[in-house]
């Protein structure tokens, strides 16, 4: 069966995990759904992630973080760019989540990036999402 958004499904399965306080969730593996996943570990968002090509498509398998106190870390994630309507911005409007609490995860043309990576190199594009 296609996938007409695999971000979305991407975000979904972890929004859902995150909110049963699951330690671990896979998804079906794509490109796109990993350069998703590396900027969510390198923000600190999920503790790792991991690939396994065993069974064809293959699995990406996240391992989601939470705090000593068992809280969770991910409060919110949402999907901006939606694929019948794509949310393209300029560097300057690249927008700060919560205060500089959370961030905003940018397809560029550096490849996919977080909001504070894309003010760095002063380049804009589609905003994927955003996480707090």
């Amino acid at each position: 069966m296609t996938m007409t958004d695999p971000v979305a499904d991407l975000l979904t399965r972890i929004r859902n995990a995150n909110a049963n306080r699951t330690e671990r969730v896979d998804v079906p593996l794509s490109k796109v759904k990993t350069a998703v996943a590396i900027v969510l570990k390198d923000e600190g968002f999920i503790n790792d992630f991991e690939v396994a090509k065993e069974p064809f498509p293959g699995t990406l398998k996240i391992t989601l973080r939470y705090d000593r106190d068992g809280e969770r870390v991910i409060r919110g994630i949402s999907r901006v760019s939606k694929p019948g309507c794509r949310r393209y911005i300029s560097a300057r409007e690249i927008p700060k989540i919560r205060s500089g609490q959370g961030t905003a995860i940018l397809s560029t043309t550096r490849g996919v990036v977080s909001g504070r990576k894309a003010r760095e190199l002063g380049v804009g594009g589609e905003l994927l999402a955003t996480i707090y």
